[in-house]
């Protein structure tokens, strides 16, 4: 079941109502699942860092998992030139978690999606869960190596989890959007991923809007993933 509203932090009452209503208009107000955060701390991500970007991303990803998942918990995974392990971020800890975390990591370095992914994908399997796992992942730009990552991608493709990607920043995001457009079944046994950018001021985009884009193929995948047996 979803958190009660009355046990959340003011702050994400309204985001949580806002994530409730975009899951309604898909079909999803009963669905379950394992909201994951993976966030680029890439040597360019310093200003996303700096002015909020990131902190606001995890505190509407908590929202979301309120409305998906009933343990106030997103596992998040921070990736620069490796992935860090996994860290939890919770409704009882979020104030500043982001500025906290990222500084206690360090030098920030390149891009290293497949790792991030490895992550992601060692801790869902670990966890024994039957529910789907929804992963938000965010970077600013195109990994260290391409071929790993869509690898990686297309090895997750027989798991139940669905991969969002998010874009901050001017980047024209073309290997994400080739990542978004992989061929089925040549590539994947499944249509796994999504993509769409945020812009340069992430913030600029409305949480609802910004709701709706996360929605915008879990559907899809879900059915599809049901009918191929990845998913229960």
């Amino acid at each position: 079941m979803p958190i009660d509203l009355e046990k959340l932090p003011t702050g994400l009452v309204d985001l949580t109502k806002t994530a409730a209503t975009s899951l309604r208009k898909r079909g999803l107000s009963n669905q379950r699942a394992a909201v994951y955060l993976v966030l680029d701390r890439s040597g360019s991500m310093r200003g996303y860092y700096r002015d909020g970007s990131v902190q606001h991303l995890a505190e509407q990803a908590l929202a979301l998992s309120a409305n998906l998942d009933d343990d106030g918990i997103v596992p998040t995974v921070f990736f620069d030139t490796d992935a860090h392990p996994v860290v939890d971020i919770s409704l009882d800890n979020h104030h500043g978690s982001i500025a906290r975390l990222h500084s206690a990591l360090g030098h920030m370095g390149t891009t290293n999606y497949a790792a991030a992914m490895d992550e992601v994908i060692d801790h869902y399997l670990d966890t024994g869960t039957e529910d789907p796992g929804f992963v938000i992942f965010q970077t600013d730009g195109g990994p260290d190596s391409r071929r790993a990552a869509e690898q990686t991608l297309c090895k997750a493709a027989k798991l139940p989890l669905f991969w969002q990607f998010i874009g901050f920043g001017p980047d024209r995001f073309d290997f994400l959007r080739k990542l978004d457009e992989l061929a089925v079944p040549r590539k994947r046994v499944v249509d796994n991923a999504g993509f769409f950018p945020a812009g340069r001021n992430p913030q600029r985009m409305s949480d609802a809007n910004l709701y709706d884009r996360l929605m915008g193929e879990f559907p899809d995948w879900l059915a599809t993933a049901r009918a191929a047996g990845i998913l229960r």
